[in-house]
């Protein structure tokens, strides 16, 4: 079954139910880049781990499949990107290169992968609970012989009584889209927040409406994207 994960770094902290609340301790692991591009023909990369901590600090990095079906993010796994090596060692104060591989090229429109990188705390010392360290780092492939763009279409529609700000991505590369903001007549509306930016290429996404937006007419979208700013009308369609 496919792994659904959130985008970007997450805490997965050991279960503690029924017991009482003990002092944790966390081993501090940093990646850089914390995105990854491939241009076109380019079939490798590369990440760096570093281990910021006093003491060494084990890690795992899978590689999977990005995709966004219904707008959640849905990871599964894959082959055609291998990540070596995809266990290590790393000394404290020290840092480990892992190199990335594409197995076949990206077809048509930019290919989506998301590594994790899992760190592997040792048996917690009495009295303490471990918490380890979970990071998402995006990988973005490009075709060799097609030019890319995103091409983002929005609207607002409403569903069974709720409303949503909706965006398709009708283009052949991923969006980030920081800074969302509407408004209409009667001032701002109200957005539920949402961690990840990204719209991938043929995904739609949505976010719930806090406001109830007034029926028909346009509400101004004002947002930040990586392919500049966005400032435009969005129309107001009918419930459904």
């Amino acid at each position: 079954m496919p792994a659904r994960t959130a985008a970007f770094a997450g805490l997965l902290a050991a279960a503690v139910g029924g017991l009482p609340v003990l002092p944790a301790q966390a081993q501090s692991l940093t990646v850089l880049p914390v995105t990854i591009q491939l241009p076109p023909g380019q079939m490798a990369g590369a990440v760096t781990v570093i281990n910021q901590g006093d003491a060494e600090s084990a890690f795992q990095i899978r590689a999977f499949a990005w995709s966004q079906p219904r707008g959640e993010t849905e990871l599964a796994p894959t082959d055609a990107l291998l990540v070596s090596p995809p266990l290590g060692t790393i000394a404290p104060r020290a840092s480990q290169v892992v190199r990335l591989v594409l197995r076949r090229p990206a077809q048509d429109r930019e290919a989506s992968y998301r590594i994790l990188l899992d760190q592997l705390p040792p048996p917690a010392a009495p009295g303490t609970v471990r918490v380890a360290l979970r990071l998402s780092i995006p990988v973005f492939a490009e075709p060799t012989n097609s030019p890319i763009a995103p091409r983002l279409r929005w609207r607002i529609e409403s569903e069974g009584g709720q409303a949503y700000l909706t965006v398709a991505n009708e283009g052949t590369r991923h969006e980030a889209v920081r800074d969302i903001a509407l408004a209409g007549g009667a001032g701002p509306i109200r957005i539920q927040g949402d961690a990840s930016p990204y719209v991938l290429p043929g995904a739609t996404r949505r976010w719930r409406l806090l406001t109830r937006p007034p029926p028909g007419g346009n509400l101004r979208l004002t947002a930040r994207a990586d392919a500049g700013p966005i400032d435009e009308a969005v129309p107001v369609n009918a419930g459904r």
